[in-house]
C-alpha cells in the first residue's frame, strides 16, 4: 500500500529533508499518543504530540511535548513571553492550523506560529510527530524538526 504525501511530507521534500513516513491503525475513539506509541511499537518518550495554545499577548503558539506529558501552561506562557496561555478550543483547531485533532503536526499549519519543543526531544536520535493525518506519523531527526519548524527548545513540561 502507498501511503499518499502529506503537506508536511511535500514541504520535508522540498526542504531536502530525510524522513520516513510510517502509517498505523488509529482508532476515532482513541487518539491518545500512547495509542499510537503501542500502535507504532515505539517507545512513548520519543513519540511527540503537537498542542495549539492562545496566549494572552502574543496570539497561539505550538507545543510539541513526548507522548506520555502535559504542557505546564505556566511554563509554556513564560516561555512564550505571555502572562497566561490556555489550550485552543477544540472547534478553532482545523481553521487556525489546518489540522484534525490527532492529526496536528508542527510543520505546514496554515500560518507559522511560535513553536516550542521539550528539551527531551533532543535526546533521540529520531522522533516521531504526525504527519498531518489521523493514521499516519512522521520519523524525523529531532534537529531537523526543530530547524524547519523554526522551533526552539523550551522548558514546557
Amino acid at each position: 500500500m502507498k501511503t499518499a504525501k502529506t503537506n508536511v511530507a511535500r514541504l520535508l521534500d522540498k526542504a531536502k529533508v530525510t524522513y520516513e513516513l510510517i502509517p498505523y491503525e488509529f482508532d476515532e475513539n482513541d487518539l491518545a499518543a500512547t495509542h499510537v506509541a503501542e500502535a507504532l511499537g515505539q517507545d512513548i518518550n520519543q513519540v511527540f504530540k503537537t498542542i495549539v495554545l492562545r496566549g494572552d499577548r502574543n496570539g497561539h503558539l505550538v507545543c510539541v511535548v513526548p507522548g506520555n506529558c502535559e504542557v505546564d501552561l505556566k511554563k509554556a506562557a513564560k516561555a512564550s513571553g505571555n502572562k497566561k496561555v490556555e489550550p485552543l478550543a477544540m472547534k478553532d483547531l482545523l481553521p487556525t492550523t489546518g489540522y484534525i485533532r490527532g492529526g496536528c503536526s508542527p510543520i505546514g499549519m496554515k500560518k507559522h506560529f511560535p513553536t516550542y519543543f521539550h528539551e527531551t526531544a533532543l535526546l533521540y536520535p529520531q522522533i516521531y510527530v504526525s504527519a498531518g493525518q489521523r493514521g499516519l506519523q512522521i520519523r524525523i531527526s529531532p534537529a531537523d524538526l526543530i530547524r524547519e519548524s523554526r522551533g526552539e527548545i523550551a522548558d514546557i513540561v
